[in-house]
């Protein structure tokens, strides 16, 4: 799930021909956390494995298997957000393919209905008549966070961990903005790649994206702290105002999501207190 303003008006279900072998398909679920809609992908030639199917929308599930080759052997997903994970199930009862990805926290925010036949680890691999993805772990968006780095093509299908035109949420407990950090380093010892969201439009320059992400986010960091009072304890919504000036007040609730994220950090680094549910810095 991310935090996107911009909503597109383009046709549910469009379907996109990235190169020869690989698809994009855009979910009807568009809204103020998901963008123009969820971005299903479809890697393979005779066979093909589908990345992240979506929500559990009947003509979205039809539309995958109407533009995949003759068979799906496997369904593998990013995460097991709402807007992610959820059709796995039923396009594995439609086709019987395998369904692969994380094991799901115990958090309100997943989906229960998924079950996979594999799960996938750090390091691990789907493949398919000659299409390898490796599984990356990546938490900080979720604990349970896997990027697919498909090597022959030098292409990351990075779910919610990174997004085309939009920030993603970092919300506690599940999410953790120092291991959303992290993540992001590692991916970036990748080297240049393309990268392919989970919302929004292919990114071309993964190196860009990713340094100027981190650059985002120390900076809002950095923010946080200058607006943390040192001789008294304030609380998050008395720091939202001055921290996310910048980001539109019907977001502000979403942003104090990634705001309690960045003051967790900040306290697990020594630089700020708390004091019940008011916070200062160190």
């Amino acid at each position: 799930m991310c935090c996107n303003a911009r909503m597109a008006t383009t046709d549910p279900n469009q379907v996109f021909e990235l190169r020869p072998s690989l698809k994009r398909l855009r979910a009807p679920n568009p809204g103020l956390m998901t963008g123009s809609g969820t971005n299903t992908y479809i890697v393979g030639h005779e066979a093909a494995i589908v990345i992240d199917p979506g929500p559990a929308i009947a003509r979205h599930v039809e539309a995958i298997e109407r533009n995949a080759p003759t068979r799906i052997e496997w369904i593998v997903v990013t995460h097991t957000h709402l807007d992610h994970s959820p059709a796995a199930k039923l396009l594995a009862e439609r086709t019987g393919a395998g369904v692969a990805g994380p094991s799901v926290p115990l958090d309100g925010r997943q989906d229960r209905t998924f079950e996979p036949d594999r799960i996938l680890r750090d390091g691990e691999t789907v493949t398919v008549a000659g299409t390898e993805l490796t599984a990356i772990a990546t938490p900080g968006h979720a604990s349970n966070h896997l990027c697919y780095w498909l090597a022959a093509e030098r292409e990351l299908f990075t779910g919610d961990h990174i997004n085309e035109g939009s920030t993603v949420v970092i919300n506690p407990p599940d999410g953790d903005m120092t291991a959303y950090l992290d993540s992001l380093a590692q991916l970036d010892s990748l080297g240049r790649c393309r990268l392919l969201p989970g919302h929004g439009e292919p990114i071309e320059d993964s190196t860009a994206a990713i340094r100027t992400l981190i650059e985002h986010r120390l900076a809002r960091e950095a923010k946080v702290v200058a607006n943390l009072p040192a001789e008294r304890k304030i609380t998050i919504d008395e720091l939202l105002t001055s921290v996310y000036a910048d980001v539109a007040e019907a977001l502000h609730n979403v942003a104090a999501r990634s705001l309690l994220a960045h003051l967790l950090k900040l306290e697990r680094d020594g630089k700020a207190n708390r004091q019940d549910d008011r916070w200062g810095r160190v």
